[in-house]
């Protein structure tokens, strides 16, 4: 049975939090969610999280802006309207392509940048006047905010959260 209230414990230290979240985890309870105000390094770990898989698809963009550059500059200075540009015949591509080093490089960047925050954004699910879903605006200045499903066991985790070193623990009705 799911419950629809929610733990919430306020840290005012990223050590802090860092060591709670341990502890928590090793007393087998279910972290919902960590609101930062900044990266807290070590905290995917102590989180549990998986690796992210983004760096493959960086590669995928990146193979496909470099094969767009390639046919591109295949049909535009080979095939299209062939140039005598500098001395180099345009008979063959590859006769041509360290000239066009350069834009095969600025190509794969180009792609593999945008096309990763394009995905980022859609995997985080942001997008243009989405709102907040911040539970307390002082995550946003400089304390941090765990979030733990509550399952008939308030007063144990309480009191595990506030011996966590949690400056403030309160219950929440979540809204769905």
């Amino acid at each position: 049975m799911s419950s629809n209230k929610v733990i919430h414990a306020l840290y005012d230290d990223d050590d802090t939090l860092l060591s709670a979240v341990k502890t928590i985890r090793s007393e087998k309870h279910h972290i919902e969610e960590v609101y930062t105000p900044f990266p807290v390094h070590g905290l995917d770990k102590a989180l549990g999280l998986e690796d992210t898989r983004i760096a493959i698809m960086a590669f995928i963009y990146g193979c496909i802006g470099l094969t767009v550059a390639v046919v591109m500059m295949n049909f535009i200075m080979i095939q299209d309207w062939p140039q005598n540009i500098g001395g180099k015949p345009s008979f063959s591509y590859l006769e041509n392509m360290p000239a066009f080093v350069p834009v095969m490089f600025e190509m794969t960047v180009f792609f593999a940048a945008h096309l990763m925050v394009i995905t980022f954004y859609m995997r985080s699910k942001l997008w243009p006047f989405k709102k907040a879903e911040n539970p307390n605006p002082l995550t946003t200045d400089d304390k941090f905010l765990v979030e733990i499903e509550l399952h008939d066991n308030e007063k144990e985790l309480t009191s595990l959260l506030k011996k966590s070193g949690a400056i403030d623990v309160s219950i929440i009705e979540k809204q769905e």
